[in-house]
């Protein structure tokens, strides 16, 4: 064989070497594996998520190596200012024009659910932590979304029956004037009167209200033992305040949020949320691994806690990246398959599968907000009370309208 065969063949077997070792680094569109960040970052829920789930994000990336396989992770972020039309407008930009990947999101539920079929169309995982909409898993689900948190029919469902059970069975709701507060108090409503309570009113108010002076007032007069609260972010505190001023918890009535979440706890102070029983998704104090999360986060974030969908966040990104590396793509359906086929794990859930919905089958807490003589160390405000399993917790496959749930 003369030598300069020798060197073709040799020539060709590294060329062949080189594709077999590299195929990971063929796979990755534009080399960058790019995640889009997308809540309020300025206004009434920017507290839920905003740069704090930001910060979540990139803990998961840095835990991955920021990097997977030579190719390196991007995080980008947009502010949907708690607009569909602002929402929609940042996604088609980011997958069309930008090379983003995948958004995980913590938008108002309107945002979501227009949302939710541009990232099918597009092929792109959409990573639901901390929108509360039920229907997103139910009657709108898709095969790219699934939900991290919560949502309209787990958290109420567990506060209900921690409530009921203690004797608490009429209740009146104060609710936030759009799809996700109206679906709240109608998910709430149902668990209530299943176990024999009654609705005896509601009254709804707008987004980003100041004054609920007229909405408490009619909750006050209802009589009912249990003042339910169907909205968040900075309405629900104002309700809370509200309510401590007006004297209602002192007189006897109960304050029941639908969605509480640690930095709301913190914001509203211990004095007026002391005593309110509701059904959390994560707790930043669960075990060693959570308290070592924590504590990167608040030295990575002005030295707060992350809340229960910032906790989510993080194990949303973390699998997510798990499932790119195993794929050895950052393509979406591929991408997808390994995400649903694969049990979540890190330091807050336990081997927990995604069901056909898109529901991360997390199990919730019941907790109660402790008193100021109970708290032994910053920010150690709650006591969990149980544990529902995610089969009780969630919405039952046999009542889901998802059309990709095989009933049969």
């Amino acid at each position: 064989m003369s030598s300069s065969t020798i060197r073709l063949a040799r020539a060709t077997m590294l060329l062949a070497a080189t594709a077999l070792a590299t195929p990971a680094m063929a796979q990755m569109s534009d080399n960058v594996i790019r995640i889009g960040v997308m809540n309020d970052q300025s206004g009434v829920y920017s507290d839920n998520c905003g740069a704090g789930s930001v910060t979540s994000v990139k803990l998961a990336v840095e835990d991955a190596g920021g990097q997977i396989k030579g190719t390196k992770i991007e995080v980008v972020v947009a502010d949907d200012q708690n607009k569909p039309d602002v929402g929609v407008a940042a996604a088609l930009k980011w997958i069309e024009k930008e090379g983003v990947d995948t958004i995980v999101g913590c938008s108002a539920s309107s945002i979501a659910l227009a949302l939710q079929p541009v990232m099918a169309s597009h092929k792109k995982p959409y990573l639901i932590a901390g929108t509360a909409s039920s229907d997103l898993t139910n009657s709108k689900c898709t095969p790219m979304g699934t939900n991290w948190a919560y949502d309209t029919y787990t958290l109420p469902k567990g506060t209900v029956s921690a409530l009921l059970g203690r004797g608490l069975d009429t209740w009146y709701f104060i609710t936030v004037d759009y799809t996700f507060g109206k679906m709240w108090q109608e998910d709430a409503t149902r668990f209530i009167q299943a176990a024999g309570g009654k609705v005896l009113g509601s009254t709804l108010h707008p987004l980003n209200a100041t004054d609920f002076s007229s909405q408490l007032l009619q909750a006050q007069a209802s009589g009912a033992k249990v003042i339910g609260i169907a909205n968040s972010g900075s309405d629900l505190a104002n309700v809370i305040k509200q309510a401590k001023e007006f004297g209602i918890t002192s007189a006897g009535q109960q304050l029941a949020p639908l969605g509480l979440q640690i930095n709301l706890v913190h914001g509203i102070g211990l004095e007026a949320a002391q005593d309110m029983v509701f059904t959390s998704s994560a707790y930043w104090d669960q075990n060693e691994g959570t308290r070592e999360l924590a504590k990167r986060y608040g030295k990575a974030f002005q030295g707060r806690i992350p809340n229960e969908s910032q906790l989510a966040t993080y194990s949303a990104v973390n699998h997510y990246l798990k499932a790119v590396a195993a794929a050895g793509t950052d393509e979406g359906d591929a991408v997808m398959a390994k995400m649903r086929a694969t049990p979540v794990n890190d330091m807050m859930l336990n081997n927990v599968s995604i069901r056909a919905d898109g529901v991360v089958m997390r199990p919730m807490k019941t907790v109660r907000v402790k008193k100021p003589g109970e708290v032994k160390y910053p920010w150690d405000y709650y006591e969990i009370l149980g544990e529902v399993p995610a089969e009780q917790a969630w919405r039952p496959l046999s009542e889901s309208a998802c059309p990709l749930v095989n009933k049969s």
